[in-house]
């Protein structure tokens, strides 16, 4: 680094020594332009490795899966839709990913809303969905835009082009059929498979001096 700065920078490495510091190339070599490349962020996280004294760029060991919500179409509205969240996003281990063969740009996050899949998946957990498999594989878990509205069961195929909904709670909640038509009337449609999921305790436990 010392001989970078008391005798410059050779301009054979100026694009290997750019994605060492996370500038661009034009920076580092003239001072002009914007400092961080397009495309990243502050909270990217890259590595180096070091072969025969040429650095490169590692792939992060972690991937950032953008949150989806349930929204109002527009406000005051009732009907809702399933939307991105800007600046909100949550990391996973991008081996997580690549044993599941999930491509990382299919891979989005959500909230569970309500307790239809307690005790199994609870209240405010945030779920990883894999929008790559649609193919509904029977007792699997999938979330679901059910005209407008997200919703997470276990699907099961049944003759005659019908699905059953199924809640882990089922006492509470019922399972539910639909034929074909409602299906398309009622604008169902698989958004992906739920991979994962997280779960925070809800309560501390006494601790007694």
């Amino acid at each position: 680094m010392n001989n970078w700065f008391n005798r410059g920078i050779p301009p054979g490495r100026i694009h290997s020594i750019a994605s060492l510091l996370t500038v661009s190339p034009e920076w580092l070599a003239h001072g002009e332009g914007p400092q961080t490349p397009l495309g990243l962020g502050p909270g990217t996280t890259y590595e180096a490795a070091e072969n025969d004294g040429v650095y490169s760029v590692v792939e992060p060991t972690d991937i950032e899966l953008p949150f989806y919500k349930e929204v109002p179409i527009a406000p005051g509205e009732t009907k809702t839709h399933i939307t991105e969240i800007p600046d909100q996003s949550i990391r996973l281990p991008r081996s997580h990913l690549e044993s599941l063969e999930i491509n990382p740009s299919d891979a989005i996050c959500i909230t569970m809303v309500g307790d239809s899949m307690a005790e199994r998946i609870a209240d405010g957990s945030t779920l990883a969905i894999d929008r790559g498999l649609t193919q509904i594989v029977d007792g699997q878990i999938y979330a679901l835009e059910h005209d407008g509205m997200l919703r997470i069961k276990y699907l099961h195929r049944i003759p005659g082009n019908r699905l059953r909904l199924r809640s882990h709670n089922s006492t509470a909640y019922p399972d539910e059929v639909f034929s074909a038509e409602q299906i398309d009337a009622q604008h169902i449609h698989v958004i992906g498979w739920v991979f994962w999921w997280s779960t925070l305790n809800k309560q501390r436990p006494p601790v007694f001096d």
